[in-house]
């Protein structure tokens, strides 16, 4: 405990000599979420990038989204505890695939989930995130012909939700797929005055058996408006944090990953340890290689100025509409 304080008063300390903003995900670990100046969904976080006047931007996430902070800033060092934090989504569909499928259906508009890297982004019309999705495909028109990637159970969701006929990429978060309704349905027996609660992200048999379904923000938002209740929640556990942080008297219950043999899960209960839904991209981030980041003012991301100018035009267009 005294070594993590001693590294969030480093941190913290070198923010204000160097007028450096940390942006954390909620699915970073509690300790650089402790230490964060804001800590956001992949919605907000875009917001924030493009509204700091910092003149740099610690991104404690995943690469795409450091990479969204540098498009939004492209005047602003941006830094990345950790380059290899990637992202499952993201990598399901590279550039390269995405103009594949554009060329098979040339008359369609494409509209991406953010988890997507920069190149696939410019090639792409509007982005979303989870939290927004809905809003921004219903601000479209009705007769447009979408293609919509790399997330097949967000787009399979907003089809259901809007009456879209929207083309999906096959694509799924390694996190949310491994939830399921066998785990819930044991944790909703055990806690039947328990709400559940899950993201988008998740297998439409998962999200058939949530009360809540939307982005983690959107979870938030409904535990600090319904306080002292139990919770049972699908989503990345690093989410549980901000949750008890800002709702004390609740409780909430993770959903653990589904258990097969070749697992890690099943050594994990085996040794009675938490058996959480985490994802190993975020937790490569670390105290450590945050402060080690700000001092050595690296790694440094950056993108091709010929990609950035066509990848920054569907943020923004997304957070126009949104």
């Amino acid at each position: 405990m005294e070594q993590t304080k001693a590294l969030q008063a480093e941190i913290r300390q070198m923010c204000k000599e160097k007028n450096a903003v940390v942006l954390a995900h909620y699915y970073t670990t509690g300790d650089i979420q402790e230490c964060a100046d804001f800590v956001g969904d992949s919605l907000a976080l875009a917001r924030k990038a493009a509204e700091t006047d910092a003149d740099i931007i610690v991104m404690c996430g995943v690469h795409f989204m450091a990479e969204t902070c540098k498009l939004l800033s492209p005047e602003k060092l941006v830094l990345a505890p950790d380059l290899a934090a990637g992202c499952s989504l993201a990598d399901s569909c590279d550039a390269e695939d995405l103009w594949r499928w554009k060329q098979e259906h040339p008359d369609y508009m494409v509209v991406q989930y953010v988890n997507t890297t920069a190149a696939t982004k410019a090639l792409t019309d509007v982005v979303v995130t989870s939290g927004n999705a809905r809003k921004v495909i219903d601000q479209l028109p009705k007769d447009a012909k979408i293609l919509f990637g790399p997330d097949y159970n967000l787009g399979s969701y907003i089809n259901s939700v809007t009456g879209r006929q929207m083309e999906l990429w096959q694509g799924g978060c390694h996190v949310h797929e491994r939830f399921s309704v066998e785990a819930i349905a044991k944790l909703k027996a055990e806690n039947p005055d328990a709400v559940v609660m899950a993201h988008l992200e998740c297998k439409a048999p998962v999200l058939a058996m949530a009360e809540v379904k939307g982005s983690t923000a959107d979870m938030l938002k409904y535990a600090q408006s319904h306080p002292a209740q139990k919770y049972i929640v699908a989503t990345e556990a690093g989410i549980l944090h901000e949750l008890q942080r800002t709702c004390p008297d609740s409780t909430f219950i993770p959903v653990p990953p589904e258990v097969t043999e070749s697992s890690s899960a099943d050594t994990d209960l085996a040794k009675g340890s938490c058996s959480c839904n985490e994802c190993q991209y975020m937790k490569l981030n670390t105290l450590e290689k945050l402060r080690n980041c700000l001092r050595d003012e690296a790694p440094v991301v950056d993108v091709d100025p010929a990609i950035a100018r066509d990848a920054v035009k569907p943020i923004e267009r997304m957070l126009e509409l949104s």
